[in-house]
């Protein structure tokens, strides 16, 4: 690990500005993706702003809008119980992530902000644009089992590694940021993270200098109906294969409305739209569930080692739904 400064904020107006003087500057918060990555010489800050003395670790409720702290740990977000009651399908993606001690550590803002665990982003040996760029993509023809069949580029064909960001992104979230200049601006989920294009070494739209203070979901009445379905070569500890966060609004057994979003398959959690449309006002029914997974895939792009992924995420959506109209937690 190299050698860098050490600075404690006493407010995220203070730690943005700091960052905004240092593009070289990192923030520190729980530290459990950031501090592997500067281990393995991947991530060269030298200055960390740490965040944990900051005003931002408490969930609260303002009428149908619940506010996430940066701050908060995954756990406490997951066990919360306004999140339990409101948000079940948020509970079951953080809990279905990274291990019980990493979850304890892990904060909701420095989740958004992970990186990819593509291997070839691991290993400086190899090339890879979004460590260096201008280096090459080594998984384009490499070993891509585990990577995306949507959205890539030539540049990129990497997969965001969130559980907790899919079930976001289904749940239509805002980000609150504020900026070096001490600005708050909010950011809808849905263009929060980026795809490749030509600069995959951006993993969001955050300017620089900009810290997340909090996440915002808005009440529906979903709750009842979903489910986070994650698919993985292991029980836990693994990051998904694909993954699928389904949340149905059934009026008896007509869909008033669907949210579905898929992981491990794109550079960003992935939101199937057109699906969503296609299920509003149909019936909760296995036949159109079928229908709608053929849809959401079609313009899957696979790789060369992973061709299974499309007909595993056009399975899993299937289930996913099925899980949410049955009740969603079993």
């Amino acid at each position: 690990m190299r050698a860098f400064e050490y600075t404690r904020a006493d407010s995220a107006e203070s730690a943005a500005a700091e960052a905004g003087k240092n593009t070289r500057a990192r923030f520190l918060a729980g530290g459990t993706n950031l501090l592997d990555l500067m281990k393995e010489d991947i991530e060269r800050p030298d200055q960390l702003i740490d965040l944990n003395r900051l005003n931002m670790t408490e969930i609260t409720e303002s009428g149908d809008c619940i506010r996430l702290g940066a701050l908060v740990s995954n756990t406490d977000t997951a066990n919360h119980p306004l999140i339990k009651q409101h948000f079940p399908l948020l509970t079951q993606a953080i809990l279905a992530g990274a291990s019980q001690q990493i979850r304890n550590m892990a904060t909701n803002g420095g989740n958004l902000n992970q990186r990819t665990r593509c291997a070839y982003f691991y290993d400086t040996a190899m090339p890879c644009n979004k460590r260096e760029p201008g280096s090459g993509c080594g998984a384009v023809g490499g070993l891509n089992r585990m990577h995306a069949i949507f959205g890539w580029s030539p540049e990129c064909v990497a997969v965001h590694p969130s559980d907790m960001c899919v079930a976001l992104a289904a749940l239509d979230a805002t980000v609150q940021v504020v900026d070096s200049q001490g600005v708050a601006r909010e950011i809808p989920f849905a263009n929060y993270h980026r795809l490749p294009g030509d600069s995959p070494h951006k993993d969001n739209t955050l300017a620089p200098g900009e810290l997340i203070t909090s996440i915002e979901l808005t009440k529906n009445k979903m709750a009842p109906h979903s489910h986070y379905l994650k698919v993985r070569d292991r029980a836990s500890y693994a990051f998904a294969l694909v993954s699928v966060a389904a949340a149905l609004h059934l009026d008896g057994n007509k869909i008033g409305k669907a949210r579905v979003a898929l992981g491990g398959v794109a550079h960003k959690p992935w939101r199937v739209n057109q699906m969503e449309d296609f299920l509003q006002g149909k019936p909760a029914e296995d036949e159109i569930f079928v229908d709608a997974a053929a849809l959401a895939v079609k313009t899957a792009r696979p790789l060369e080692r992973n061709a299974f992924k499309v007909d595993l995420a056009r399975r899993a959506i299937v289930r996913a739904l099925q899980k949410a109209r049955d009740g969603g937690m079993v």
